[in-house]
């Protein structure tokens, strides 16, 4: 049975990392090895000058994917038809393979909450999120994708487990999956399940794109950061998952204490190797 990917004739992309501001003037012109680039749309719909020329210099040499954080798929809200013809426009710009952003509510009452932020797992949100999907899907004409969050309470009014509501939007809804192994971690540890085995009951014949970011350790729970380097556990399970899917197109998030490109760019090396070996061993 042919994946996602290959039913929407998504190319496998490589190794990437994100466009952050800190990289404007540096990437371009990086000689070291890159093979894709993400950005968050909302930093690029509506800007010009700088924000404009380090996309451009970026298109012109990577293949570049919008990740955003404001499209409130789970939310009460209406979705922003303004926010969706802007993200069109970009998409249709970048001839973007696909385009993502998180399955989670980010507005309550038209204001946005600069945050992402977790809804119940149940079958009701389910019939009110996937709608939300379809229309989306229509407004944007491209694979439309969505990723599995991180959280740190479960919200009142749940009837399922974690995979299986996030199985259930995505097959339901007809789209890919982003799966962030980082936010598998984090949420396996603070929530007590086996990551591992909730990797296995995902349908992984949809992931799209894997997010790769560092947390940070407390005593008492981990905090999905983005401002570290992976860790080793994170590292291994990467390497689990890519056992079962093969080779996917992987990111690099680092968006606090954001370091030197360099390293950054080591990281996607890490990831590149590791796609490589399985590739190879598959």
């Amino acid at each position: 049975m042919p994946t996602f990917r290959e039913r929407h004739s998504i190319p496998f992309l490589g190794a990437g990392i994100g466009l952050r501001r800190e990289f404007y003037e540096a990437l371009p012109g990086t000689t070291r090895a890159l093979d894709w680039v993400e950005i968050i749309p909302e930093n690029f719909i509506t800007f010009g000058g700088r924000s404009r020329a380090a996309l451009e210099a970026a298109r012109s040499r990577w293949t570049v994917v919008p990740h955003g954080v404001a499209l409130n798929i789970g939310g009460l809200d209406p979705l922003d038809r303004e926010y969706l013809s802007g993200l069109r426009a970009l998409c249709d710009r970048l001839d973007a393979p696909f385009f993502s952003d998180h399955l989670c509510y980010s507005r309550i009452a038209g204001r946005y909450l600069h945050d992402l932020l977790p809804l119940p797992f149940s079958e009701a949100i389910v019939e009110h999120v996937v709608p939300r999907i379809r229309e989306v899907k229509a407004a944007i004409g491209r694979p439309f994708v969505l990723e599995n969050p991180s959280y740190y309470a479960r919200m009142p009014g749940g009837t399922l487990d974690e995979a299986a509501f996030l199985s259930a939007v995505v097959e339901e809804g007809d789209i890919g999956l982003l799966l962030d192994v980082n936010n598998v971690w984090v949420n396996a540890q603070n929530h007590g399940y086996d990551p591992r085995a909730f990797i296995d009951a995902l349908p992984l014949e949809r992931v799209v794109q894997i997010h790769l970011a560092g947390h940070e350790v407390n005593p008492d729970v981990l905090i999905d950061t983005h401002g570290a380097p992976v860790c080793e556990d994170v590292w291994s399970l990467y390497r689990y998952t890519l056992e079962r899917t093969g080779p996917v197109s992987t990111l690099i998030e680092w968006d606090q204490f954001i370091p030197s490109l360099d390293a950054v760019l080591d990281q996607a090396d890490r990831a590149r190797a590791i796609l490589a070996e399985v590739g190879g061993g598959r």
